[in-house]
């Protein structure tokens, strides 16, 4: 039962858990109410479990300790997505995971209303801050040609690249990057990098981003705003076993 409103996600995970324990203790029966995604009010009920007494009983707490942390993301990111609006900005998940538990967290933030960002390392390429500096090329000709390598060795990846500087802007563009970060560019930047780059290139805002700040980012024309703060700002919601 929910006891707070909330956005749920993780329901096909507690069958998963039924069936391991099930197989020592006696099979149990759940039978969802809603599906994930659905948004809950108080005393709104998520599914109902049927069965063996000893399974139910013991496998409790790791059912509810996956839906409320789940659920809680979920929730987080539902508050941000409405925040954000009635705009053709997308909300981003980051990389900033529970080690183990990413692919369970992002799904959460697809619940929620959000969009995910790249899954690893392997799905894109990110050219970030420090990868440039370590190399000495976060400015010119050197920050163009380490886009251009990355192009030549992996042309079948997306490329992005963060920026923290609107003097970094025209050598991406001139490079080909897929994807602009904006880092931490206050709303003027902003409005200013998204001039620069035009259609050339996708825009996507981060850092410093807040659910305050969402409304004004949301008129800018960006096409991704990313935060990690609908997952590591996330609190689990109050979801409870009811015995009938």
């Amino acid at each position: 039962m929910a006891r707070q409103p909330m956005t749920v996600a993780g329901l096909p995970i507690v069958a998963m858990i039924l069936d391991y324990y099930g197989k020592s203790l006696g099979s149990v029966t759940f039978r969802p109410a809603v599906t994930d995604a659905a948004t809950l009010k108080p005393g709104e009920c998520l599914g109902e479990l049927s069965g063996a007494k000893a399974t139910i009983l013991t496998a409790e707490r790791v059912i509810l300790n996956f839906l409320q942390h789940l659920t809680g993301i979920a929730t987080e990111t539902h508050r941000y997505t409405v925040a954000l609006g009635d705009t053709t900005t997308r909300l981003l998940d980051t990389r900033k995971t529970t080690p183990g538990y990413r692919m369970l967290e992002k799904y959460a933030v697809a619940c929620g209303g959000g969009w995910n960002h790249r899954l690893g390392l392997y799905d894109r390429i990110m050219l970030k801050d420090n990868h440039l500096a370590a190399e000495q090329a976060n400015k010119g000709e050197r920050l163009a040609a380490a886009v251009s390598t990355a192009r030549a060795k992996r042309p079948d990846l997306g490329i992005e690249v963060e920026v923290d500087d609107l003097t970094q802007i025209p050598p991406v563009l001139d490079a080909g990057a897929d994807v602009i970060m904006l880092d931490n560019f206050t709303n003027d930047q902003l409005t200013v990098a998204i001039s620069l780059i035009g259609d050339k290139s996708l825009t996507e805002a981060s850092g410093g981003i807040t659910i305050e700040r969402l409304p004004s980012l949301a008129t800018l024309g960006l096409d991704f705003i990313s935060t990690g703060a609908t997952i590591h700002q996330a609190a689990w919601v109050d979801i409870g076993l009811d015995w009938q």
